[in-house]
């Protein structure tokens, strides 16, 4: 299949830190799914992580928490993420970070991503197909390729930012002949990280 008959949720979560295996939380979490070169669907939500957020969070997010304590819990948020993914294929920018917060979240409530969810990193795309670029920091990567940033470190900014730069990206890798969907996955895909579940003895799959 063509990448551009498959769909894609580009991803970005905000913590409370760099950890979520030393007790860093998801504090906002946004998801855009594309088919092609068109928007299907967007995902949003901000998460209590039943936490405070250190000032240093605070300070790259602007997320407080007063804005989190009605927000809803983890575990009500993330089942409906999994439902918004569906069988599409996940991308983000750096993805793994993502993917690590995601994953270990989803574990503490005795679920997990579909092992046949493939994952695809924006950053190995930039640095495969724009090797002579002096960073690839989404931002810098985005007024590369002409793309206008007015926010970042927000989720919905930057999932915002990243699908702009995915598209510009999954052009070059057609391109480059790399647009069949095994292919392309080969090629800029990641592993998802595996977390032993904590509070479930069995993984549940959407």
């Amino acid at each position: 299949m063509n990448i551009k008959l498959t769909e894609f949720v580009i991803f970005d979560v905000e913590t409370t830190g760099l950890s979520p295996v030393d007790g860093d939380r998801i504090v906002e979490i946004a998801a855009v799914k594309v088919k092609g070169t068109q928007i299907v669907d967007k995902f949003y939500s901000l998460v209590n992580p039943q936490r405070s957020i250190p000032s240093h969070a605070t300070q790259v997010n602007n997320i407080t928490d007063d804005m989190l304590v009605d927000a809803p819990l983890a575990a009500d948020v993330l089942p409906q993420m999994i439902h918004f993914i569906g069988g599409a294929c996940v991308a983000g920018h750096n993805v793994r970070f993502d993917l690590n917060f995601l994953c270990y979240e989803l574990a503490l409530i005795g679920r997990r991503l579909n092992d046949q969810t493939p994952a695809v990193d924006t950053l190995k795309m930039a640095r495969d197909l724009l090797p002579y670029l002096s960073n690839h920091k989404l931002a810098y990567l985005a007024r590369s390729l002409g793309v206008v940033v007015d926010q970042t470190h927000r989720a919905m900014a930057d999932v915002e930012i990243t699908v702009a730069v995915f598209l510009r990206l999954m052009e070059m890798a057609g391109d480059k002949d790399l647009q069949k969907v095994s292919v392309f996955i080969n090629q800029f895909g990641v592993e998802k990280p595996s977390f032993k579940l904590t509070q479930k003895s069995q993984a549940s799959l959407f």
